[in-house]
Formats: C-alpha cells, structure tokens, sequence
C-alpha cells in the first residue's frame, strides 16, 4: 500500500470534525431556537448533513484529479460557462462573511480588555459600521502583502478554538458536581416536551443557520482516496463525524440550557454567549475570568487570520478554476506578490457596502450583529446548492463517470436523494430571507432587514453576469 493511501476512517472524522464544527454552531442556534434545537439537531443530522458528508466523498473520488473543487466538478459534469457560475457563487458569497469579521474582531478584543458585553449593546450601528470598515480596510491592505504569517496564527488560534469548544461542553455538564451553585437555568429540562419544537413559520425561518453550521464538508473532498478503502472507510468516517457533531450539538446545546433560560434568550446571545458562558463557568470552577480571556484571545486571532485568508482564497479558486473566456484577463492579473489587486478591490468595495449601507437603517450593534449573522445563513448555503447539482449530473451521466467510492449506487436514487438535499437547501435559504424580530415591534425596521435580504443576494449573484461580457469584450480587442 502506497503512502498516500494511509488515512483511516478515523483520521477522516477528526479533519472533517475540525474543519466544519465549532462552538458558534451551538450558541447561534440556540439563540434562534432555545433548548428545542436539540430536537432540530438530530433531523437535520439524519436527513441533510450524513447524506450532505456522503455525496461530497462520491464527488470528491469521482474527480479525484480535479483541484478546483465544486466548480470543477459542476464543469466537468456540465459546461464550463456553468462551471463558471459555481465559481463565481462560491467566492461572492464568501461576502457578507467578510462583512462580519470585523465586528467579531471588535467584540473579541473588547472582551479581552473589559471582559464584558457592554460595547455590543451600547454602540451604534453607524459607529460600528465605520469602525468595521476601517478594520477591514487594514487587512485588505494586510492580506495583499503575504498571508504566510496569518495562516500559521490562524492554525494556532483554530486549534485552540477548537479545543475551548470541547472544553465548554466539559466544564459545563461536570459544573453541578463541582460547585451546587451550578443550578439549571432553563426549567423542565428532565421533560422531553421541552424539547419539542412548535413547527410554525418562525421555526422554518431558522433552519438556514442549522444549514449553515453543519455546511463545509465539500472541504475534505481532497482527502476521499487517500484512505485505505474509500469504499468501506470514508462512509465509516463520514459516520463517525456526523455522530461526533450530533455529540458536540446535543451535549452544547445542553450546556447552554444549564447556562441560559431557554424561555427568556438575552438578545445579545448571538454576539456574547460563548463569552459570557465561559464567564459563569469560570465564577463556578473558582477562577474568574481566566476561561473568557483565553476565549477572547483565541477568537480575535482566528477571526483576524480567517478575514484575510477569506479575502485571498476564494478569490483565488475564482481565476484559477473558471475558463479566461469567462474572467476578464485585468481582472486576474497578479503584481509581485502574487495578488490579484482588482480583485482586491471588487472585494473592498463590495464588502465596504454591504458594512455601511445596513448600519444606516439599523440602531444597535447588537441589532446589526444579528442581522448580518442570519444574512449569512441564506448566502452561504447558497454554495452548497452545486455541490447537490453536481451530485445530480454525476447520477444523470453515470455511464460517463467512474468512482472508488460511490454513496449511492442507482443513479436513479442518487439522483433523488440530491435533489432533495438541493431542495431542503434552497427552502433553508428562502424562508431565512424572513427576519427573525418581530414585525409589530419595528415595521420599519423588519422591513428595511427584508429588502436588505432580498436584494443582497440577487445583487452578489447577478454582478456574475457582467465578467463573460468584459472578458468578451476585452478577448475581442485582443484579435
């Protein structure tokens, strides 16, 4: 056996776990939906994310050659005008992601040197939008000098996010038998009704963000045939994961019951609920402050290091993987330092937008937080939609394609089972559009989030149809 097949089912799970799962899954849910969510979290595990884990392992053996990831496989599956569009989602999705890190930079630091919440729900959108832009002005500047440096930080701080969010889970279910002033927060917990969600409109506004937190597995792709038996050990591994996540999900959620009344969420949850966690956790293992600065340190690094890494990358997967007829060649131009400065730009004033315009109809941080974290939740996921796509054509032409590891050996079937899972997405996304306030509290407000919602998105997606113009035009002045 040769070196590059000696990964086990086991190494598998741990990569996938790391890359994919973090405490933010949990406190965000469990903003929208309260101890229930431990409900959601086994369906969306058994009906989304195992056949989600298992589609991408058939993708990924099946182009085991191809480098460029969910546009190469749509390419080669369809035409590389289409293989284009897969691209172009991908990295402009990866915007209102950029939005947000500045905002989770101040936040983190303002918890290392006040260790409180008070900024997030004292400041104002306009201030925080300013201040957030002049954040992300510095690292755009950063990351166009090198991001070598960042990256290894960045691999620092994720392990150590890593590590606090088993550690939360830990520290949280052990607290009662360390300290008797570690009461329950949320009551009934013994009571499975508690645990039941009520199925209405709200509750089917918030599966975006459960497709949000469980997305990303198409990053392991590369790691398919490089285990022993791709056939036997990935579908292993890729249970294994989905078990260890529905683990973390369940016993996190729990945590946050013990921590927080289900029935009365602070508004602030989202922002400064890990934080504010590890706060109470420290006052009943008799150490302060200690676990929220550790936190805080861990979180400002990993956000500083994921902002300039986003800015980069997605970008590059852009020009390398999408056919020049289709990418304008100024556009992709690189300078000394292998960076593509329009690129940049398109990505500054894209990004600078969206962080001003929303904070000017918006009140609160707090408000702002919140807003941009559910944007997320509906333009993220909208990636995941071609890798279902392309799940869908290997099936279609399976005649065309070979693969060492299939999930699902009918094509019809396999056909069947990603358009379901295209279609869960699509809805997530859809009614995550809706704003989670309440209507009657703001009209104005909910109203002006539900524009934002809904215009963003086909804002970000149609900007991809005026490169294939530029290229053409600028292929024509060439000849």
């Amino acid at each position: 056996m040769g070196s590059s097949k000696q990964l086990r089912w086991y190494n598998i799970a741990v990569i996938a776990f790391v890359s994919v799962w973090g405490l933010g899954n949990v406190v965000n849910n469990y903003a929208t939906q309260g101890i229930s969510v431990i409900f959601s979290w086994i369906l969306i595990m058994i009906l989304y994310f195992i056949p989600y884990a298992l589609i991408v392992g058939q993708l990924g053996s099946t182009f085991k050659d191809s480098s460029g990831g969910v546009s190469s496989w749509v390419k080669n599956t369809t035409t590389k005008k289409i293989g284009y569009f897969a691209a172009w989602t991908y990295w402009v999705v990866h915007i209102p992601y950029l939005a947000q890190k500045p905002q989770q930079i101040v936040i983190a630091f303002n918890w290392i040197f006040k260790q409180n919440g008070t900024f997030i729900q004292e400041a104002g959108s306009t201030v925080t939008s300013f201040l957030s832009l002049i954040i992300f002005l510095f690292f755009l500047w950063v990351a166009s000098k090198g991001l070598t440096t960042l990256k290894r930080i960045g691999s620092i701080a994720g392990t150590a996010m890593f590590i606090m969010s088993l550690l939360f889970i830990l520290l949280a279910i052990s607290a009662p038998l360390i300290n008797q002033q570690a009461t329950l927060a949320t009551p009934n917990m013994g009571s499975l009704k508690t645990y039941l969600p009520t199925f209405n409109l709200n509750y089917f506004t918030t599966i975006s963000m459960l497709v949000f937190a469980v997305g990303g597995a198409e990053k392991i792709s590369p790691y398919v045939n490089d285990t022993k038996n791709p056939a036997k050990e990935f579908p292993k591994g890729m249970l294994a994961l989905a078990a260890m996540i529905a683990v973390c999900a369940i016993l996190g959620s729990f945590s946050m019951g013990m921590l927080f009344d289900s029935n009365n969420i602070p508004k602030d949850l989202m922002a400064n609920g890990a934080y504010v966690a590890f706060g109470k956790l420290g006052v009943y293992y008799g150490v302060g402050n200690l676990f929220v600065v550790i936190y805080a340190i861990a979180q400002a690094l990993a956000q500083i290091s994921a902002l300039a890494f986003s800015i980069d990358a997605p970008l590059k997967i852009l020009l390398a993987d999408s056919d020049k007829e289709f990418i304008p060649a100024s556009f992709a131009k690189m300078n000394e330092n292998d960076v593509p400065l329009k690129g940049y730009a398109l990505t500054g004033i894209l990004v600078s937008i969206l962080i001003i315009v929303p904070g000017l109809g918006m009140k609160s941080m707090n408000e702002l937080y919140n807003w941009l974290l559910n944007l997320n939740a509906v333009v993220m996921p909208l990636r995941y939609l071609w890798v279902f796509f392309a799940f869908m054509m290997v099936n279609k032409l399976h005649k065309d394609f070979t693969s060492e590891y299939k999930f699902i050996r009918r094509p019809k079937l396999g056909y069947l089972v990603g358009l379901w899972c295209f279609l869960f997405t699509a809805f997530a996304c859809l009614l995550g559009i809706i704003p989670k306030d309440i209507y009657a509290d703001n009209p104005t407000s909910w109203l002006f989030k539900l524009s934002l919602n809904i215009i963003t998105p086909i804002v970000l997606l149609a900007l991809g149809f005026i490169f294939p113009i530029l290229a053409r035009r600028q292929n024509k002045l060439k000849d």
